[in-house]
């Protein structure tokens, strides 16, 4: 307790600008929490789910069962029903159907992304503004007679290199989560991808065989 009584005391000599550095490390922090959960969570394929669609044999049925007793909200789920759902319309209409889908997923794991990549331009903006706000601080100190506090002086550029320090070290920060997230996002989409070509394409594989199988009848 008393370590952190003496970090937020630290914090205070940053100056007025801390405090809007310190919202954006919070946000950041809640943003990094709930992507953290929603791909643990909701992103994470299930070993059973891909097992099955790796090695769909001549039924439809496993993969069925499956898909109904998983979390209705987990977005590989999500993605294989609706193409299990349209797998005996048209090519056309399944192939739009999942589209549609991957684009509502793509919507949900962007969601927050954007904020991290205005804070890691903004953190270091507002850091910087700290900086000249102190050493105009410690400047004004400087009267026409010579230097007036020197302590104020000294605590003038302390809070320059604090507000500065603050504003890098959220920036990093942010940035290191923005490129993973965005990586696990890239990696995502692409194994649905994967994913929808493998059971389309087995799709129009039942199709033709109707359709074979209709013109001999």
């Amino acid at each position: 307790m008393q370590d952190l009584y003496a970090s937020w005391h630290t914090l205070q000599f940053g100056g007025p600008l801390i405090y809007p550095l310190l919202v954006l490390a919070v946000l950041m922090v809640a943003i990094l929490l709930d992507k953290t959960y929603v791909y643990w969570r909701f992103t994470r394929p299930s070993s059973a789910l891909m097992r099955l669609i790796d090695n769909l044999g001549e039924s439809w049925t496993d993969l069925e069962r499956q898909v109904s007793v998983s979390n209705p909200h987990h977005h590989f789920v999500r993605f294989v029903r609706v193409i299990l759902q349209n797998r005996e319309r048209p090519a056309w209409w399944a192939e739009s159907r999942a589209s549609d889908e991957v684009q509502s997923i793509e919507q949900s794991l962007s969601r927050g992304l954007w904020v991290l990549e205005t804070i890691v331009t903004a953190a270091p903006l507002l850091g910087l503004l700290g900086t000249i706000y102190g050493m105009i601080h410690a400047f004004n100190l400087f009267g026409a007679h010579g230097l007036v506090d020197p302590k104020g002086v000294t605590s003038g550029v302390a809070e320059a290199l604090i507000a500065t320090a603050v504003g890098l070290v959220i920036a990093v920060v942010a940035l290191f989560g923005y490129n993973y997230f965005s990586r696990l996002q890239s990696r995502t989409l692409d194994e649905m991808e994967r994913i929808g070509t493998r059971l389309l394409d087995r799709a129009r594989l039942d199709a033709e065989t109707r359709g074979a199988a209709n013109e001999v009848a």
